[in-house]
This record gives structure tokens, C-alpha cells and sequence, in this order.
């Protein structure tokens, strides 16, 4: 894991790769992962601890453009992998299939969404999930706008905000479980798809309060102070053992690759550094400061690869407040073998 803010944009890795999984000659090519913010250093990891066979040269990049601006590049059948950190949509489910993209659905860690104030805050320790309704919601705009109106107790100062924007998984699922819808949010916030301005703008302000993905707020812990949500069990602080034990909910949350099945299955480049990524899954995650599966999920995960599993388990609904069980559960239903359940 890297200190300090980290760097969005494009990496460009050049691989040497020969024969690959279907027997054929790899043709010089680049691979573009697109999508989530949460789930590009990840991404990032996964390049970097990919070791391609020798043969014709190709690239691999990255960028952090967003869940939902990821997926309609992916749907357009523009790229082969799109970053998500929330399951597809009917609309996106719906888009792919009228462009005759058919996909694979990989889990690949998973996610505390993260409410962090300025360490210079001496008053706010933890925050109920009414209390960031009250703060985040529609109704909420124009209205809300000091720290004693979410809780009697803090100072009557006025509170900067700081959130993703709409084209962010993290937006969609912060808001369908706190607001209990994904559109029910604020507008009047410091709002981006890339998550070292939210870093930025909590860190520089000691009045400011925001929300992002847990790997981002572990890369930046020396100018950022997490929150305890206070939610369905009760104030529980975002940690890797508090998701694995299924305690931090609502915030919890799968992140994934969403994978052009015709394309894994043709083109060894793709298959190849699909299969890395899972392969090292656990230590890509835990380098890019992410929450990790299980090692035997890992391989579960791979098993969809090698099976040429399609579609998604989540039949383009947003779950909320699930187990970290029951959301893997839900994502291996195609499983059905005794030996993979």
C-alpha cells in the first residue's frame, strides 16, 4: 500500500506475452480497464504484479472515470474490463445486450465506504446512519448546513461537504443505503469521480466531512479521521476485520471486474491478466489497501472464469445491508457442484 494521496489517470504497462490460453498467437493489443475510482488501485496493483509469457509486446491501462461511465464504455463494447463498485443495472444489463455483449461478473475485494472528518475535529467520533440521512438527502439541500443540526451536542459551524458524483458506484450505493435511493442525494457538495479531490477537501478543511472508499482513507490516515457508523449493528468502526465479520453495514460493499466474455475467451492477452488478477487476488488487494476475500473464494471466483459463468447474480439490483456471506452466496448461486460450494 502507497502513503500518501494517490495518482488517478492512465498507467501504461507493456507486457511481452506468446501462446495463450486458446493455443493461438497473441496480436499486439492494449488492455483498458475503465470504471470505478475505489477499484483502480487495484487495478493498478494488478498491472504491476502481472508477469506476462514472453512474446509480442502489448499494453495494459487503467483509468478512474466512474462505475457507471466504466460500464457504458464496457456496454458499447469499447473496452474488455470494467472496474464496478456496485454490481451492473437493469439499464446497463439492458444496454450490453442490445449490443450482443454477454459478460463474466468477478468479485475481486470488498469495500467499507468510509466517512472520515479532519483529524483537527475534537467533537464528532461516531454518526448514525439518520444522521448522515439528515445530512445527505435531498430534502437536506439548502437546509442542513451546520454541524449542530445534524447533532445538538457539535459546534454551530458551518459544514463543508465532500462526495462523489453521480457517475460513482460509491454515490449509487452510499445513497440507496442511507437515502434508500441511489438518485436521493445533495447537490450542494464539493462533488468528484476522483477521489483525491474528496481527500483533499476533507484534509484542508477542519470543518469538512466526506465519504469514499476505505482504500483511499488507508493511503491517507495521517490527514483523515474515520467516523464509526452507527447502523445496523451498532457504532462499529470501517476496518477489514469489521467487514469480513459483517459488522460494518450498510457501508459495506463487493467490488468487481466485469469481464466481455467473447473477448476473455479470444484473446489470450485478456485471459491471461484476467486470470493473474484473480490468481494474486488476495495480494493485490491487501497492497492496494484494499479488503481482501478469502483465499478460497479467490479460487471460487476463478473457477467462474474457467466455467465461462455469464451474466450477473445481482439481476441488476443494488443489494444493501447483506452479509459479506450472503452477497457471496448470492454472486456463486451458479455454482451448484458439491466441490465449489
Amino acid at each position: 500500500m502507497g502513503a500518501g494521496i494517490r495518482q488517478t489517470g492512465v498507467l501504461l504497462a507493456a507486457g511481452l506475452i506468446g501462446a495463450g490460453w486458446l493455443g493461438v498467437s497473441a496480436k499486439a493489443e492494449e488492455i483498458r480497464i475503465v470504471g470505478s475510482s475505489t477499484v483502480y488501485p487495484f487495478s493498478l496493483e494488478a498491472i504491476r504484479q502481472f508477469r506476462p509469457r514472453a512474446g509480442q509486446p502489448f499494453k495494459i491501462s487503467a483509468s478512474a472515470t466512474g462505475t457507471s461511465a466504466g460500464l457504458r464504455e464496457f456496454c458499447a463494447g469499447r473496452i474488455g474490463i470494467a472496474a464496478a463498485s456496485r454490481p451492473i443495472n437493469a439499464k446497463e444489463i439492458k444496454a450490453c445486450g442490445s449490443k450482443g455483449i454477454s459478460f463474466l461478473e468477478l468479485p475481486l475485494a470488498f469495500d467499507a465506504i468510509t466517512v472520515v472528518v479532519n483529524p483537527a475535529n475534537n467533537f464528532a467520533k461516531s454518526i448514525s446512519t439518520a444522521q448522515l440521512q439528515t445530512l445527505w438527502s435531498r430534502a437536506s439541500e439548502g437546509k442542513v448546513k451546520r454541524w449542530s443540526q445534524v447533532n445538538p451536542s457539535w459546534p454551530d459551524d458551518a459544514i463543508r461537504l465532500c462526495g462523489p458524483g453521480r457517475e460513482s458506484g460509491t454515490y449509487d450505493t452510499f445513497n440507496k443505503a442511507i437515502n434508500g435511493d441511489e438518485a436521493n442525494s445533495r447537490q450542494d457538495y464539493t462533488a468528484s469521480e476522483d477521489d483525491n479531490v474528496l481527500v483533499r477537501c476533507v484534509a484542508n478543511d477542519r470543518l469538512a466531512l466526506g465519504y469514499f472508499g476505505f482504500d483511499y482513507y488507508q493511503a491517507n490516515r495521517n490527514s483523515l479521521r474515520a467516523l464509526s457508523v452507527n447502523g445496523l449493528r451498532g457504532p462499529v468502526a470501517p476496518s477489514i476485520k469489521s467487514v469480513q465479520d459483517s459488522r460494518y453495514l450498510p457501508l459495506s460493499r463487493p467490488l468487481f471486474y466485469y469481464v466481455n466474455a467473447k473477448a476473455v475467451n479470444s484473446d489470450p492477452n485478456l485471459r491471461q491478466f484476467v486470470n493473474s488478477s484473480l490468481q494474486k487476488g488476495r495480494k493485490i488487494a491487501e497492497r492496494a489497501g484494499m479488503i481482501p476475500l478469502q483465499d478460497s473464494t479467490y479460487l471460487l471466483v476463478t473457477n467462474k472464469l474457467y466455467r465461462n459463468v455469464q451474466g450477473s447474480a445481482f439481476a441488476g439490483k443494488l443489494p444493501i445491508g447483506l452479509s459479506v456471506g450472503q452477497i457471496l452466496q448470492r454472486s456463486f448461486d451458479e455454482q451448484k457442484q458439491p466441490q465449489f460450494r
